[in-house]
């Protein structure tokens, strides 16, 4: 048996191999089912057919003890000593070597993820590999993950970024969150990557940076459903769906004046279920709730709560129609706080 060694043929690595000990041992992965990243400290094979597979990596403390030669000292100590395992077909290397294939899958699955999943990786793996990670996302996937993170990183990785992909991000991103990220970068970069985005949206974007971040100007989004009272319910339904792409949230459609001027609201559940061809200022409601654009979160979440609202229009200093604030952008500016105290106190 000694000699049959000799029959088997010299393996020579390719540009898109994986190997165990260099790409996989000891190495962060993506578990994309469970959306964390993990290190992985031992591997199962398992016999199929006549190859030897991948069946699973333990990630676990018990992989670790295998490894080093103590698992059976171990367990005469502690005798139960809980599984980590994760079948390979949930995780993907992170820090490969022009592995394409493997680069493939996890752009697949990457992209089905939640952006808050894919933000939470991206900031626990290493900084040279997340320029990987993003290349792999489309551009609105990217931004949406990217405004999840905290907005040090963000900042950090949006400056080390080439400038081109950064502008095509930030223009797939709601204005407000575009603006968000502009205003946390240095005025020059901010600048650089203005001048590189579509005009009308660079505008746009300029304009929300103008406002306080934490007032109602800097948290609105310029992005709404603006019609005439004479419109008919149908119509403002037909409305809806030609705008649906544009806009990030569709709760409810303002009646606006020819002056611009906020005279009554309609929410979407009122349109779905009226009369086609009854005008909406036939079902819409007049007394309105509003905020200016000074408003402070505060008192914006106040009275969002009170009245059950789910966005509350904002109007300018002449008392147009500027914009509107959703429940979670106000929410967000609040819910870190919470968290910290939480684990502060936990």
């Amino acid at each position: 048996m000694a000699g049959a060694a000799t029959d088997y043929l010299a393996y020579e690595a390719t540009s898109s191999s994986i190997l165990l000990r260099r790409d996989v041992l000891d190495k962060q992965i993506v578990d994309v089912n469970g959306a964390k990243v993990v290190r992985v400290n031992d591997v199962k094979l398992t016999p199929y057919e006549d190859l030897l597979c991948i069946f699973s990596v333990d990630i676990g403390f018990r992989g670790l003890l295998r490894r080093i030669g103590y698992e059976r000292l171990w367990l005469l100590v502690q005798k139960d000593i809980p599984q980590s395992e994760i079948g390979w077909q949930f995780v993907n290397p992170l820090e490969i070597n022009a592995a394409g294939l493997t680069l493939s899958m996890a752009r697949e699955q990457l992209a089905e993820m939640h952006p808050a999943d894919i933000a939470e990786i991206i900031a626990n793996i290493p900084r040279n590999t997340i320029q990987g990670v993003l290349n792999s996302l489309d551009h609105e996937t990217a931004g949406e993950a990217i405004h999840e993170l905290e907005p040090e990183l963000r900042s950090r990785i949006i400056s080390l970024m080439d400038s081109e992909h950064a502008s095509d991000i930030l223009e797939e991103m709601p204005p407000d969150e575009a603006a968000d990220i502009l205003g946390d970068l240095p005025e020059e970069k901010a600048q650089e990557l203005l001048r590189l985005m579509d005009r009308e949206e660079a505008e746009e974007i300029k304009e929300l940076m103008e406002h306080e971040e934490d007032t109602a100007g800097g948290l609105m989004n310029h992005e709404f459903v603006a019609i005439s009272s004479d419109t008919t319910v149908g119509s403002a339904l037909d409305e809806i769906k030609r705008q649906a792409e544009e806009i990030e949230t569709i709760y409810y459609a303002y009646i606006l004046d020819v002056a611009e001027r906020l005279v009554g609201v309609v929410s979407l559940r009122e349109l779905l279920i009226g009369n086609p061809d009854l005008p909406v200022s036939e079902i819409m409601t007049e007394q309105l709730k509003t905020v200016d654009v000074e408003a402070e979160p505060e008192d914006i979440l106040a009275l969002l709560a009170k009245y059950d609202l789910i966005a509350i229009p904002v109007l300018d200093e002449v008392g147009k129609m500027a914009g509107v604030v959703t429940i979670d952008d106000v929410v967000e500016l609040f819910l870190p706080y919470a968290l910290k105290r939480r684990r502060h106190h936990s």
